[in-house]
């Protein structure tokens, strides 16, 4: 007989989370088994639910995403974890594996993307939309010399897509004076004076 890979679901937005049920469930040899719009409805149940995989969105109300996986590794620590997210942001796709995601998916995933990540992660592998690969990839082809911390680097990128500091807050869950003070580190590392200099240098010495 099959077996059925059976996964939970932790998403906040209603309409989404049904559809990824149905279609998920609707694949051969899967199964969603529980589906949760928090990390908070999800914590007293994930134990009893002993899930193969679960799926978690980033951005959820109360605790996060990024740290409601601290907390689910410490629950069901052998469970992998597929984070799912609207944003392809370097900094969180980073802290999300480093806190022990098994794979990192945008939500404009398909179906059949979603269950082949599924099965991937199931047999120890790590799954990846393509844009998040290339991101992960370009971090490593940078110049390792520098001055820039990583969260600068992110935020000079974001900044070089044409990003406000409003967006740039919110998609990497920091407030709008924290985006100032990085933006006032990054001048001062590049001795520049504007947002145009700023990301001229970084781009001619591959620091973005």
């Amino acid at each position: 007989m099959q077996y059925t890979i059976n996964v939970t679901l932790i998403e906040d937005d209603e309409t989404i989370r049904d559809s990824y049920a149905y279609l998920i469930g609707g694949m051969e040899g899967y199964s969603v088994i529980s589906t949760y719009a928090s990390y908070e409805d999800a914590a007293k149940k994930l134990h009893a639910d002993a899930p193969d995989v679960i799926l978690l969105d980033i951005e959820l109300p109360g605790l996060n995403g990024i740290d409601a996986l601290l907390k689910i590794k410490k629950i069901l620590p052998n469970t992998p974890i597929i984070m799912l997210t609207v944003y392809e942001n370097e900094h969180t796709i980073f802290e999300a594996l480093v806190n022990g995601a098994s794979g990192y998916l945008t939500k404009d995933a398909s179906p059949q993307k979603m269950v082949d990540a599924i099965k991937e992660v199931m047999e120890g592998g790590g799954a990846m939309s393509a844009n998040v690969a290339r991101l992960v990839i370009k971090s490593f082809h940078r110049n390792q010399n520098s001055p820039l911390t990583r969260r600068e680097t992110e935020i000079l990128e974001q900044i070089s897509l044409g990003k406000s500091r409003k967006r740039i807050a919110e998609e990497m869950f920091i407030d709008m004076e924290t985006v100032k003070s990085h933006i006032k580190n990054i001048y001062l590392k590049l001795d520049v004076h504007s947002k145009a200099d700023a990301i001229k240098l970084a781009k001619d010495k591959r620091f973005i």
